[in-house]
């Protein structure tokens, strides 16, 4: 009889387990909603949604235009520069511009990476003359600067090959125009097949050179491997052998005093710095600049940089959907977090006090998953507020 009484209260017991587990099955079901789920941080609002071509780039002029780029990488892209008017964006500065001319690879827009607006109501257009990550059309890769005023192209400046490497591709760009005649740029060299760096330009002359291209605080870190949605972002190589992405220095910002260039690999969780003086005197031994380096440690991988007057510095952070700010104590702090935020591009201050930027989807591109595009439309130019005005470095 004991025998028989254990035995059944087993089955008893496993009955009751069986129950139980369909109850809380049910559960979940019904109450899913109510479940624990990821906290939104900060409060984005969405400014413009795009259902056609991909943007990296945008700004927002001190007069409150907004302009946007479009790379082109294999996308529909009828014109790589636009500007959002009401609820369309239109081709700027016209679209016979914007039709590539490889018999005029200086004058036509070619694929643009970076728009920035500058005091003086001039658009500033990178142009990586790369289309679809190729080499650069002899010729093509240029900045150049529209009056928003009038639509003129008032100056155009091509790069020469000393310092438009043939795996060169120009990312983005920021602006000193305290420093000699008409200022300085300063512009990141993204490449994926060759050396990263950084690239100053004198925009009275047009004369640029390179600045640590062979340090590693320019280039890819070898151990990095992205993880975005929770899945690693590899692409395939001709081969057929999948390695992961690897972009070099691509986001860049400069300090309110412009003393101080902020710079991160695509490809790295790092954030470094160096003296802007530095880099502006081709005197100084490339040993000096690379023994000024600063890494000033992690912030989260990211694609574009931004800086305001304030002294702060932000950051995308592209594998946790949000958006970070380091203050001028050196302290980092998540403004932005959202599964909206999907990879986080370009950044822009606007003198609104909302810091603008893109959601572009860009790891669901197709090579990132294997042949699949898995983009879903639209994407999406967003603001948070941050109470700030943008770097304005002027004489």
């Amino acid at each position: 009889m004991n025998y028989q009484n254990k035995l059944e209260k087993s089955v008893l017991a496993a009955a009751l387990s069986i129950l139980c587990i369909g109850s809380h099955a049910q559960m979940s079901s019904a109450d899913a909603a109510a479940l624990p789920q990821d906290r939104p941080i900060g409060n984005i609002e969405a400014v413009h949604e795009f259902y056609d071509a991909m943007p990296t780039g945008v700004t927002r002029a001190p007069n409150g235009r907004i302009f946007v780029n479009f790379p082109r990488w294999g996308d529909e892209v009828p014109f790589t520069v636009g500007e959002i008017v009401g609820d369309r964006v239109v081709a700027y500065p016209s679209a016979e511009m914007n039709r590539p001319d490889p018999r005029h690879p200086g004058a036509s827009l070619l694929s643009v990476q970076s728009v920035v607006a500058d005091y003086r109501n001039r658009l500033w257009i990178l142009d990586t003359a790369a289309p679809g990550f190729s080499a650069p059309l002899p010729g093509g890769a240029k900045l150049m600067a529209v009056d928003l005023a009038t639509g003129k192209v008032v100056k155009t400046i091509v790069f020469k090959p000393d310092v438009l490497l043939p795996t060169t591709y120009v990312n983005d760009v920021r602006f000193d125009f305290s420093i000699g005649n008409e200022g300085v740029a300063y512009i990141t060299d993204s490449s994926a097949n060759g050396p990263g760096g950084i690239i100053v330009v004198d925009l009275a002359s047009g004369t640029a050179w390179r600045k640590l291209t062979a340090h590693a605080s320019a280039q890819v870190d070898p151990s990095f491997v992205a993880v975005v949605e929770g899945r690693e972002m590899r692409t395939a190589s001709p081969s057929g052998r999948h390695a992961p992405l690897h972009i070099a220095s691509d986001g860049i910002a400069l300090s309110a005093d412009g003393k101080t260039l902020y710079y991160s690999p695509l490809s790295s969780r790092h954030l470094f710095s160096v003296p802007t003086a530095l880099l502006r005197d081709r005197n100084v031994p490339e040993s000096d600049v690379e023994a000024a380096v600063k890494d000033l440690g992690e912030k989260g991988a990211s694609d574009g940089l931004e800086s305001d007057a304030n002294g702060a510095v932000y950051a995308g952070d592209y594998e946790r959907n949000s958006i970070r700010k380091m203050n001028p104590d050196g302290s980092w702090e998540t403004i932005a977090h959202d599964p909206r935020i999907l990879w986080p591009d370009t950044m822009s201050v606007g003198t609104d006090g909302y810091l603008y930027f893109t959601a572009n989807q860009l790891n669901r591109m197709a090579q990132f998953n294997g042949g699949t595009d898995l983009r879903r439309k639209p994407y999406t130019l967003f603001r948070v507020k941050v109470n700030a005005s943008p770097v304005t470095l002027q004489p």
